[in-house]
């Protein structure tokens, strides 16, 4: 232990992970200092339906509220092909009611946004600071900052996202820790009057084989695109590039999407990947959230579980404050099934997310659109993996 009283952390990433584990950890009386690589809050991401065991621990947190201030209110799905023909819809109000009214349609920064405003007060955050280095001793680490300073402390926790540096640095160097499904994926906000009346209260989608791009209405009168493609190819120099040549031609209003694209634009550019490591700890280091598990957008449910997971560490670090190892894995073994399930279910679908065929593209829309009828409830929890208990154990 660092000193006498309160414990000290380091958490590596000031997103969704990061966040809940430092507000967890202050709670339960531990000094913790967030380092953030951005220079500033990050706004690009994509829009999430926010539910699960997550929602969970977003309600013990006094956050509900906050959030559904930011969430869009989105009544139906509305399918289009290139040409512009309407090809099916369904309501969107049935998976709310699957859940019985837990889930909240927002901007993923969005939920960052809240539970930075709520960790403000209960954690020091750096920004433009990053792990360069670890050395562990006997009862501490030293963790040495892009900045230059050493902070001493007795937990390091990687919350840094897919591309986790701490993992690299400290619990899987050199492995293999990226699991691509074949598709990357663009986001970005728009603001176009027009399209704006056009889209109402709906959302979107416009499908074509192995690619399609969604258009949601945001709560302050903007649009967000998300877009997404098959592709076996490296991640591009030029996003904005790519995004214009892999939508060029898909009609129904893309283009006119696209012309918001420019070099101002705030863009969410990445690979649709997983998280595989063989441990999630090494010594007072520990990974939580997508620098653990990513479960990929494919599989939904990912800033729910990166909430879920940090809520279950600190749960562990509690209850065992004389005995950090043994939290950690117990940890580890309690969340990592849960995790593995979704990334599962996250492969098997992802063809049917984004389907190959035109074939493909009318069963998913069958399929959504039964799941609009009444007594759906049941067929919309197994297909969106909401029946499992909405908190992990702690």
């Amino acid at each position: 232990m660092t000193a006498v009283g309160r414990r000290r952390a380091v958490v590596c990433g000031a997103g969704i992970a990061g966040l809940t584990t430092a507000w967890w950890l202050e709670r339960a009386g531990w000094d913790v200092v967030v380092v953030e690589r951005a220079p500033r809050p990050r706004s690009a991401g994509y829009m999430i339906d926010f539910f699960g065991p997550g929602f969970a621990v977003a309600d013990r947190m006094g956050l509900v509220p906050a959030l559904r201030e930011r969430a869009a209110s989105i009544a139906e799905v509305q399918y289009l092909d290139p040409a512009g023909r309407r090809r099916g819809s369904a309501d969107y109000g049935a998976f709310r009611r699957a859940v019985d009214g837990r889930l909240l349609s927002l901007p993923r920064g969005d939920l960052a946004d809240v539970l930075l405003e709520a960790a403000r007060d209960r954690a020091e955050t750096r920004w433009a600071t990053t792990v360069d280095g670890v050395s562990e001793g006997t009862d501490h680490l030293d963790v040495h900052l892009s900045d230059g300073t050493t902070r001493t402390a007795d937990l390091l926790v990687g919350a840094d996202g897919l591309h986790s540096r701490v993992r690299e640095l400290v619990v899987a160097p050199g492995a293999r820790a990226l699991r691509s499904l074949g598709y990357q994926t663009a986001a970005f906000v728009l603001d176009d009057d027009g399209l704006r009346r056009r889209v109402g209260a709906r959302m979107v989608l416009v499908a074509d084989p192995d690619r399609q791009v969604a258009v949601y209405p945001m709560r302050d009168g903007l649009l967000a695109a998300w877009l997404v493609h098959r592709t076996s190819g490296p991640l591009p120099d030029d996003p904005r590039a790519a995004v214009r040549s892999h939508y060029r031609g898909l009609g129904s209003g893309v283009g006119r999407v696209l012309s918001h694209l420019t070099a101002e634009t705030d863009l969410y550019y990445d690979d649709v990947a997983q998280t595989e490591v063989e441990h999630w700890v090494r010594g007072r280091t520990v990974l939580v959230g997508d620098a653990a598990c990513a479960p990929s957008l494919m599989a939904g449910q990912g800033a729910s579980m990166a909430m879920a997971g940090a809520w279950a560490l600190v749960g562990q670090v509690r209850r065992r404050p004389d005995d950090l190892a043994t939290a950690l894995r117990r940890y580890e073994r309690t969340v990592r099934p849960f995790a593995e399930e979704r990334q599962a279910s996250g492969r098997r679908t992802a063809r049917w997310l984004v389907p190959s065929s035109r074939w493909g593209i009318r069963a998913r829309q069958g399929f959504l659109a039964l799941a609009g009828l009444p007594g759906s409830g049941p067929l919309v929890r197994r297909a969106f993996g909401t029946e499992a208990d909405t908190t992990l154990p702690g």
